[in-house]
């Protein structure tokens, strides 16, 4: 028996979104890339220095942090379906690594080397950690928060606000008629991570809605300046994706977008 009606809804949309990374043929962006200006290409780089391993990261906390807390069979579901699309996308962003002429080793140091990108997976690692070393006792009020903190971490902060500053860079390309295989690379994935988002924060509406113990004015105060955190991080690792701006964007103007997703997760 369905209980929840959205997750299988979100379940059967997700199976109907299904593609794979190789239906997109690259050489004409390769010819872009070699034209583009040298803040282009470090622009690009950096998103994929970020996007390729965070991607994984998310189904390490989709294992440990919420798959085996939900019992809903359409939960689990779609769970399943978001880790083999989270996949999909890490080897999506490694299909683009292999067909630019970019330096994989400089590209995968900047986790250590940019102190802006290492501060943001510093913060999700946090949590990676805590969900692999704790069980969480979901009887409690305090294992319930715990369990809502990881939920924000990742599906509100990391897919719902980092992503999406992220493919507002990614596709500012293709307005400029450059990188457009590649755009549409990163429409399929927009979709996708669109119903991530909607899953994650159906999941913490359920748990708010069936736990009123969960939502007191301070841990209320504590999300909200979580993501105000976020907002600050991203802000940080914008100025190292943009240094200096490129033709129609900097990273000022991505900040603000910043802000607007932020005010609307909130």
């Amino acid at each position: 028996p369905i209980r929840y009606q959205w997750a299988m809804d979100l379940y059967d949309q997700a199976v109907a979104n299904t593609w794979f990374p190789n239906e997109i043929q690259l050489g004409e962006d390769l010819g872009d890339f070699e034209r583009m200006s040298d803040d282009e290409r470090h622009a690009l780089t950096h998103l994929l220095s970020y996007f390729n391993p965070n991607e994984l990261l998310v189904n390490k906390a989709l294992a440990f942090g919420v798959y085996p807390y939900v019992n809903a069979a359409e939960c689990h579901l779609y769970l399943a379906k978001q880790m083999w699309e989270e996949a999909n996308h890490c080897m999506s962003f490694e299909y683009v690594l292999e067909t630019f002429p970019i330096d994989r080793e400089a590209a995968y140091e900047s986790h250590v080397t940019v102190p802006s990108m290492a501060r943001k997976e510093e913060f999700e690692v946090k949590y990676i950690t805590r969900m692999t070393e704790q069980t969480l006792d979901i009887s409690t009020t305090e294992g319930k928060q715990d369990f809502v903190r990881n939920l924000i971490a990742y599906n509100v902060i990391l897919e719902g606000i980092w992503f999406y500053s992220g493919f507002m860079v990614a596709l500012s390309f293709r307005q400029r008629n450059l990188l457009r295989n590649f755009g549409s690379l990163i429409d399929w994935i927009v979709r996708d991570e669109s119903l991530h988002l909607k899953f994650g924060i159906n999941l913490i509406l359920t748990v708010l809605e069936e736990n009123p113990d969960v939502a007191t004015p301070e841990f209320a105060d504590e999300i909200r300046q979580m993501i105000l955190d976020a907002v600050d991080m991203e802000a940080d690792y914008n100025r190292d994706l943009l240094p200096s701006g490129i033709l129609g964007l900097n990273a000022d103007y991505i900040n603000q977008y910043v802000k607007y997703l932020a005010d609307r997760r909130l």
